[in-house]
């Protein structure tokens, strides 16, 4: 990527994440971790060059529309990733599982009421999905509880 896009694609980071913690604050923390991927490159990896659809779909009114808080959405999320997770070759699913176990908890979501997401999924995903996403919740758990010892 060259260097005028990826400023222009700071920037564009920028004004969604404040766009979203407008919308809706309890997502502060994943824009927080947004930026940090940012930084990173990770994004620049990720994407080399985004449609302009995928831009407004991700950091425009689609996805922060009102009728659900971000817990109740990060909650959805997960279940559709445990799903997904049974049609994915193992481990692919791993990254996106564990990060939005990690935003759920932030925005407020309880690790029973984690769990119970992905047990209501094993009807739909298998219990090897189910199985698979429990572990990484468990292992986010773990995580979070060793870090703040």
């Amino acid at each position: 990527m060259n260097e005028a896009y990826t400023k222009m694609l700071s920037q564009m980071m920028e004004s969604s994440q404040e766009m979203l913690k407008s919308f809706n604050p309890g997502l502060a923390s994943v824009t927080e971790s947004m930026s940090e991927g940012m930084k990173a490159g990770g994004f620049d990896k990720l994407f080399p060059t985004m449609p302009a659809d995928l831009m407004e779909m991700w950091f425009g009114k689609t996805f922060n529309r009102e009728g659900l808080d971000s817990r109740t959405r990060l909650l959805v999320t997960l279940a559709g990733l445990t799903v997904q997770g049974a049609l994915l070759p193992a481990g692919i699913a791993e990254p996106q599982i564990r990060v939005t176990v990690r935003h759920a908890l932030e925005a407020g979501a309880t690790e029973r009421e984690i769990a119970e997401v992905i047990w209501q999924m094993s009807m739909f995903g298998g219990l090897p999905a189910m199985r698979q996403a429990l572990d990484i919740a468990q292992s986010v758990f773990d995580e979070r509880k060793e870090a703040s010892k």
